[in-house]
């Protein structure tokens, strides 16, 4: 059967089963955080435990994700992308219809850690695909259409959560997934794949980031160009009714609201930088401009605030989702900065890295910075560190607009 080439628009039928599987995607993997209260609380645990286990189970999480996207990102470009499609999205929708029933904190660990390696195969292997079946001129609008109609399945989430228990929460996840199956039989594989795959070169080998010192540098810039997206979501948003209570804030705020009310931004800061991308024909440009309103609400995020009201947190958490709608952008710079036999890998383990720092080093950064000075201080120390790794990531990163995509690494 005959490939399909590159399309010239930017609306096919790869964009949108993309699109839809980011959505279930975003939806199952900022559930926990929105439901993270309600759901810990039902299962018996004090005030106290309701944070340090939350980070526990956040934590297990993100190590899910950090392992999936190393085995989906290989399994990606070696036995393509439609199989990261198919095997993540049933993996992930399995386990988060089996997280509707844990009883105990060591069960929501494990089950959300195997949903975490579900998650992490889906945005690489959709941005991936949508990159290599979209012409190159369109590609950063394609790539952020993406991103911009999937991130909208955490006001999905927050509104399931305010209409239904937490449980069926998760049924309903798990649930939409599954239906999401039918419409992927209709995707085409990339016929950049098939020809790489027909070529006597290497595909999928995660060493190859790191036996070639300009591989080495593309990769780990592309990782901490996306420092700050998590900074943002796993410690200013997700914990914005402790960093609230340090700061006078005497309302009750809701994380899961504060989530909904950052991802509705990120959907339209991802839709808007593909285009702010397209017009000022650079990618850097744009994640400078980004990078500036992320710096911007950061810093209105620890001046403003005191004795303030939660629905003026959750309009800086929104500002700091806007400034952080840099993701699809970044993600399709990871793709767009390596060859077809190693792209998926790229892709899928670059944005998993990321989420994966959120245990490693961005979530220890902030707990030992709070450690040894405060809540609030060690919050807006992080947050200029993160700022300062990010933005010189972006300097050490070359320009890769309307780059050809078909080529190999050897």
């Amino acid at each position: 059967m005959s490939q399909p080439k590159t399309s010239a628009s930017i609306f096919n039928v790869a964009v949108l089963v993309a699109a839809l599987g980011y959505f279930v995607d975003i939806y199952d993997l900022l559930l926990f955080g929105i439901i993270r209260i309600p759901s810990l609380r039902d299962l018996g645990l004090t005030e106290e435990q309701i944070l340090t286990d939350g980070e526990g189970i956040l934590t297990w999480q993100m190590w899910g994700l950090l392992i999936g996207g190393i085995v989906w990102g290989v399994m990606g470009d070696k036995k393509g992308r439609l199989s990261v499609l198919f095997g993540s999205i049933i993996l992930y929708s399995l386990a988060n219809i089996a997280n509707g029933f844990v009883q105990t904190v060591e069960q929501y660990k494990w089950i959300r850690f195997i949903a975490g390696i579900g998650l992490a195969g889906e945005l690489g292997a959709g941005i991936t695909l949508v990159s290599e079946l979209t012409a190159k001129e369109k590609r950063g609008i394609a790539t952020s259409l993406v991103a911009g109609i999937g991130l909208t399945g955490a006001v999905v989430a927050f509104i399931m959560k305010e209409n239904f228990s937490w449980r069926t929460c998760y049924f309903i996840g798990g649930g939409l997934g599954l239906l999401l199956l039918v419409l992927r039989i209709s995707v085409f594989e990339s016929g950049m794949f098939h020809k790489a795959k027909e070529m006597n070169v290497e595909r999928g080998n995660l060493l190859m980031f790191f036996n070639n010192a300009d591989r080495f540098r593309r990769y780990i810039t592309g990782v901490l160009i996306g420092l700050p997206t998590w900074f943002v979501i796993g410690v200013l948003v997700t914990f914005s009714s402790e960093f609230g209570k340090h700061m006078g804030i005497t309302e009750k705020i809701d994380p899961g609201k504060a989530i909904m009310f950052a991802y509705a931004a990120i959907s339209l800061g991802d839709i808007a930088i593909g285009f702010v991308s397209q017009w000022m024909r650079s990618r850097k440009k744009a994640l400078y401009l980004f990078y500036s309103i992320t710096a911007l609400f950061m810093l209105l995020y620890f001046t403003v605030q005191w004795n303030g009201s939660a629905m003026q947190m959750y309009w800086i958490c929104a500002g700091l989702g806007f400034g952080t709608g840099f993701w699809a952008i970044f993600v399709t710079m990871g793709a767009e900065q390596f060859g077809t036999n190693i792209r998926a890998t790229a892709a899928t383990t670059i944005p998993n890295m990321v989420r994966g720092m959120l245990a490693i080093f961005i979530l220890p950064l902030f707990q030992g910075l709070r450690n040894v000075t405060d809540y609030y201080t060690g919050g807006w120390i992080a947050a200029i560190i993160i700022m300062a790794i990010g933005t010189a990531a972006i300097i050490l990163t070359k320009e890769t607009f309307g780059k050809d995509l078909n080529y190999v690494e050897k």
